[in-house]
């Protein structure tokens, strides 16, 4: 693991390097993202830099340096070559009073390289009692408040799934803890819009140019009748659901599609 801060390297990746009274450490203020790195190069960094600005502008923060955040890509990426890693960026509010409201401190920016383990090519999902808030200040922004996110994947885990899926408000399919869904009803692929709550993510945003989707709103009882459910993020590239709740359901043609065509648009351009 390599570990940049405020524009230093670390030398030692376990040293202490935040104060207590840091504002994403105290009331979770702060936005982050999450950025796959296939053989030594971060995988679509400019988008992801884009909506790091939008999340950041989004909760308020000062307007981000995006050149700082890039060296601290290069820095860490540069200290130790990964075959396959993940980045994270965060962003914080910086050293503020022990309280919601903020200092005048400048944001601190973290970016943190370590190496990733493979995805499965396949996983289950369990549907959650508690919905996502599409109307809430927070919604669509990729903070560091995950807290709801938390407990929600352990409530899959003691059901043995890997991954949690919420609905929002109205009663609509919206998001994962950390992923987008698609699914296929009628041969017709589909997955929620971003008015359901649902953060806009970057391998879904990929996904819809490279092969397609209707974005729709249905209820999350869809998912019961779907023939196929996929998820995407930036870890999982689209990834077969085979259990959603009690029920099994195959690889389907569609979801193969999907995986064949993200697989040869990510290998002609790292940066899309």
């Amino acid at each position: 693991m390599r570990v940049w801060v405020d524009g230093r390297l670390l030398d030692d990746p376990a040293a202490p390097a935040l104060t207590v009274s840091d504002h994403g450490l105290t009331v979770g203020d702060g936005v982050f993202e999450a950025v796959k790195v296939v053989d030594g190069v971060p995988f679509a960094l400019t988008r992801h830099l884009a909506r790091l600005t939008r999340s950041a502008a989004g909760l308020g923060l000062p307007e981000l340096p995006v050149d700082d955040v890039r060296r601290g890509v290069r820095a860490v990426l540069d200290a130790e070559h990964l075959p396959l890693g993940r980045l994270r960026i965060t962003v914080t509010g910086g050293v503020a009073p022990l309280g919601s409201g903020r200092g005048d401190n400048p944001p601190t920016i973290v970016v943190v390289a370590d190496t990733l383990e493979p995805a499965s090519p396949t996983t289950s999902v369990v549907t959650v009692p508690w919905p996502r808030n599409e109307r809430g200040v927070l919604a669509g922004l990729k903070t560091t408040s995950y807290a709801e996110n938390v407990v929600a994947l352990a409530h899959a885990r003691e059901r043995g799934a890997t991954e949690a899926v919420f609905a929002n408000l109205q009663g609509h399919v919206c998001e994962g803890t950390g992923s987008n869904v698609f699914y296929v009803v009628d041969g017709e692929l589909r997955t929620p819009p971003l008015a359901s709550g649902c953060l806009a993510g970057i391998s879904r945003a990929l996904l819809l140019e490279w092969y397609g989707a209707r974005e729709v709103s249905d209820p999350v009882t869809v998912l019961a009748e779907a023939d196929e459910i996929f998820l995407v993020s930036t870890t999982r590239d689209v990834q077969a659901v085979t259990r959603c709740d009690d029920r099994a359901l195959p690889v389907g043609p569609v979801t193969e599609e999907c995986r064949e065509t993200w697989a040869s648009r990510e290998a002609e351009d790292v940066d899309p």
